[in-house]
């Protein structure tokens, strides 16, 4: 059950020199029709004014401004974690909206109606630059966690999930990723598909530059091999293969195409995860 002592919802805000975004990102949680959240900002030390064009913001006490030198993107979630008080944890960065003022308020329902509140729940992504939603795999097992699971911005973590261990800074691009298949694989956790437009993306983040692409495949490969096995990890591998991922890729990033993309990546996470569990040898 909830801790009433809690707010439900820390929405975790990390940045650095993030100008006008950062403020662009805390507005958006403000005008939630939900009121029961707190919002959480570790900035690393920033030096553009970005943290005090807040000033008025600051006046809402739900608002919390913690400034602390940080080594990386991870270890600034690491610590923001430290201060957060809530129920559920939501990792935004600087620039990412809320979709719609309704967003906390039908996850709030979700979670507030069921027996057991779950360990995390995920929905649906709108993605900026291409103008078009992503829609998550509604139901997670192997082959979705392989492909791509739930990006940070759609996901509600319970805080034990942190409490029991935080981000592995080491994987300075995929520590999420990474941190999910921990969820899902050694704890087990309770994951629920939420079929909402939970965050507007902006893109163009550190994990998208052309060097850190190239880390972020080498640490794929390290990752699921240590969750899935060398054996599973290659089977789905060379699925990817077959099926002309490199070639999708740049259709999902296509701005006109990218719409029936997402559309006929849903039907197949459907059909291929059908066949698979989590338990399969």
């Amino acid at each position: 059950m909830k801790n009433s002592d809690n707010p439900l919802f820390s929405i975790i805000i990390v940045c650095l020199n993030a100008g006008e975004r950062l403020k662009t990102t805390v507005e958006s949680v403000l005008r939630q029709n939900y009121e029961n959240y707190e919002i959480v900002i570790k900035d690393g030390i920033s030096t553009d004014g970005s943290v005090e064009t807040l000033a008025e913001n600051v006046k809402d006490g739900r608002l919390h401004i913690y400034q602390k030198k940080d080594s990386s993107i991870y270890d600034a979630m690491n610590q923001a974690v430290g201060f957060a008080n809530g129920d559920y944890f939501i990792f935004m960065n600087a620039g990412d909206c809320f979709y719609e003022e309704t967003v906390l308020d039908k996850i709030s329902n979700v979670i507030l109606k069921r027996d057991k509140m779950p360990d995390i729940l995920y929905g649906n992504l709108y993605q900026k630059a291409l103008g078009t939603v992503i829609y998550a795999a509604p139901e997670i097992n192997d082959f979705t966690c392989y492909r791509n699971v739930p990006c940070h911005q759609t996901c509600f973590y319970c805080r034990e999930l942190f409490a029991e261990r935080a981000y592995k800074p080491e994987y300075n691009v995929r520590a999420d990723y990474e941190h999910f298949l921990w969820c899902y694989y050694e704890k087990k956790a309770d994951i629920a598909y939420v079929p909402v437009i939970v965050a507007s993306y902006e893109g163009g983040g550190y994990s998208e530059t052309k060097e850190n692409k190239k880390r972020s495949q080498r640490q794929h490969r390290e990752i699921t091999r240590r969750y899935m096995g060398a054996r599973k990890a290659g089977k789905y591998r060379l699925i990817m293969l077959l099926t002309l991922a490199p070639l999708r890729s740049a259709i999902a990033e296509n701005k006109h195409l990218s719409v029936f993309y997402n559309k006929i990546k849903t039907f197949l996470y459907r059909m291929i995860g059908a066949g698979t569990s989590k338990k399969e040898d």
